[in-house]
């Protein structure tokens, strides 16, 4: 019996990255995580007595990405937002890594006139023409989109790609394979990726998936397939830069698997009492792993770590304070943008 294997993504020279690079990648890996504090802060601040969901500045569900920064700065730093980036009801962290206002963003999610959909998207629905970002809360619905843009970048032969992250449970939909043999079909300049968080929600990958990495998927298309273990941002940026290359020559899509890190709850309010490694996850915060390596390496100093932060929280709390200031959409316009 014959057996399907995925074509390498070719590797690159190996050369370590340059320290320029390395402290960028942390920079973006420290803002987005600063950003999710701030909005669960704000978030939370009231909800109560208990826990209404329904209550507050930020009423509805919110899922955040804290553990998941590794994806989002390590792929993004290979795009420019002429680029198109499909994302998940998880979308923050790669949002902002690929360049969208903080303001307007932080606006949206407040649901308020000055956001990317005045107010009327929230969080899981940040849609902005400027940086090509979409995201959305069904699951595996960002990856026919991105082949729709991938299509338009082709025709054009304008050297832009799309990327669409999903989440590991969103594999096993039907849009999943559609959308990996259709790229591969057409050759499309797109890259796959799927953020492997452990959990579709509270259901383990072992109990949902029948096999150990959605990047053997790839094999079924013909197509280069490729996991990153540890949740290293370097090693996601490489092999997304080899991914990217590929789709930018012409060669087709790519699919990249990362294991990564959910932190806090699926949703907020999330009491996680499925995860019997909770106790353990603070432990593989990829923020000060990172750090750590980096003091080590002598591109980061000690000082740096504190001033770096402080410059990212002095960004998310004008963004905070921009969206409270920005005023809530009038009732009576909501049949106004509605297709627009």
């Amino acid at each position: 019996m014959s057996t399907i294997s995925s074509p390498p993504i070719p590797q690159s020279s190996g050369l370590l990255l340059a320290p320029e690079l390395r402290l960028s990648l942390y920079e973006t890996m420290v803002l987005c995580r600063t950003y999710e504090e701030a909005i669960l802060r704000e978030y939370h601040a009231d909800k109560g007595p208990g826990f209404d969901i329904g209550k507050g500045l930020v009423p509805g569900e919110m899922h955040l990405s804290a553990g998941q920064e590794p994806v989002a700065a390590g792929v993004c730093a290979h795009l420019t937002t002429d680029d198109a980036l499909t994302a998940t009801h998880r979308p923050h962290h790669l949002a902002i890594a690929h360049g969208m206002d903080l303001r307007a963003m932080t606006a949206e999610i407040f649901g308020r006139v000055d956001g990317l959909g005045r107010g009327r998207g929230g969080h899981m629905h940040l849609f902005d023409p400027k940086t090509h970002f979409s995201c959305s809360g069904i699951i595996a619905e960002g990856y026919p989109p991105a082949l729709g843009m991938a299509f338009a970048f082709q025709r054009k032969g304008n050297g832009a790609i799309a990327v669409a992250v999903t989440g590991e449970g969103a594999a096993n939909q039907g849009g999943f394979h559609e959308s990996l043999n259709l790229a591969a079909l057409w050759k499309l300049p797109v890259v796959f990726v799927v953020e492997d968080n452990d959990w579709g929600i509270s259901v383990p990958r072992s109990a949902s998936t029948s096999i150990p990495t959605n990047a053997a998927r790839a094999a079924g298309y013909g197509i280069p397939g490729e996991r990153v273990e540890d949740n290293d941002v370097e090693a996601v940026h490489a092999a997304a830069g080899r991914a990217v290359a590929r789709a930018r020559a012409g060669e087709g899509p790519s699919l990249i698997e990362v294991h990564t890190l959910r932190m806090w709850g699926h949703f907020e309010g999330d009491a996680q009492g499925y995860r019997p490694e909770l106790p353990e996850v603070a432990g593989r915060d990829p923020i000060p792993r990172y750090a750590e390596k980096l003091i080590a390496d002598g591109v980061l100093a000690t000082d740096d770590v504190a001033r770096l932060k402080a410059a990212a929280s002095e960004r998310v709390e004008d963004a905070v304070a921009f969206a409270k200031a920005s005023p809530i959409p009038d009732p009576a316009t909501a049949g106004e943008y509605v297709f627009v």
